[in-house]
């Protein structure tokens, strides 16, 4: 385990006789637990306290399971926590609704204690096996060597971290990432909602698809700043943007200058070598 500590769980529930019972129950097995009776209570208690994880009923009087889990997962501070629902219905439409919000998993009411606990250790385990390959995959990339500006070309593979639940999007970024995509384009080609796309990804990278989409695209402007005489309106059309003026604004979001400087700049250094090299060959 990352983090011994015992595990936050915050219930939300308006029942109080069920969230108590939850409630006991938790604390009987050694979790810390936090709980709230209506959705706006829980939206400002998640917040405040970053549990480990929600358990959240859906037909609540004042705010349902659906607006909270909608502005949790709004909210990057709380976008990662995975998020349980009770529910007294399992319809396929209730069910869809959550998961393309971003809910990890449904547990149908009436239920028993150990149904609950049994949820949630499923999911924290697969949440700390999530955060142990992230945590593998930064070690690696920290470990490796670093590839200078010099270079003429970018490895893709430097761009995309190496996630097998993810590959599908990271390939399909990777094959369209010059004809002018967004996240819908992605999330309509891996079968998946924008909306669980965009939880999805930012859970096990802390990256959304478009700083993906990117990233790839600022990798070939580089490539192509440097090693072509293409025009700055050219490179822009390549990489799939509309006009020169959106590409320009993002390279200098990203490198802190235009594209015109860093090309200077750059070029300056290639030049400079291959002089370096003719003099060392007397030419």
């Amino acid at each position: 385990m990352i983090n011994k500590s015992p595990k936050k769980i915050l219930i939300i529930e308006d029942n109080a006789m069920s969230r108590k019972m939850f409630l006991d129950g938790l604390e009987a097995e050694g979790f810390d637990t936090i709980d709230a009776e209506n959705g706006t209570t829980g939206i400002q208690k998640a917040q405040e306290h970053l549990p480990d994880l929600v358990i959240c009923d859906i037909m609540m009087p004042d705010m349902d399971g659906f607006e909270v889990l909608r502005t949790l997962r709004q909210d990057p501070v709380t976008a990662i926590i995975p998020f349980i629902f009770l529910t007294g219905s399992a319809g396929n439409e209730s069910l869809r609704k959550g998961m393309e919000l971003g809910a990890d998993d449904y547990i149908t009411k009436p239920c028993t204690v150990q149904q609950l606990l049994k949820a949630i250790a499923v999911r924290l385990e697969k949440q700390t096996k999530l955060m142990e390959h992230w945590y593998t995959v930064c070690c690696q990339n920290f470990s490796a060597p670093v590839v200078t500006d010099t270079t003429s070309s970018v490895d893709s593979e430097s761009i995309f971290p190496s996630i097998p639940q993810l590959k599908q999007v990271f390939d399909y970024i990777e094959a369209n990432y010059d004809q002018g995509i967004t996240l819908c384009d992605v999330a309509e080609a891996v079968g998946y909602s924008s909306a669980y796309l965009t939880n999805r990804v930012g859970k096990i990278t802390g990256e959304t698809v478009n700083n993906w989409i990117v990233k790839r695209r600022m990798s070939a402007a580089r490539s192509l700043l440097q090693d072509t005489n293409q025009t700055i309106e050219q490179i822009a059309l390549a990489l799939g943007y509309q006009n020169a003026c959106h590409f320009s604004r993002q390279f200098r979001q990203h490198h802190g200058i235009p594209p015109q400087t860093w090309r200077k700049e750059h070029q300056l250094i290639c030049n400079s070598k291959v002089e370096d090299y003719k003099t060392s060959l007397n030419l």
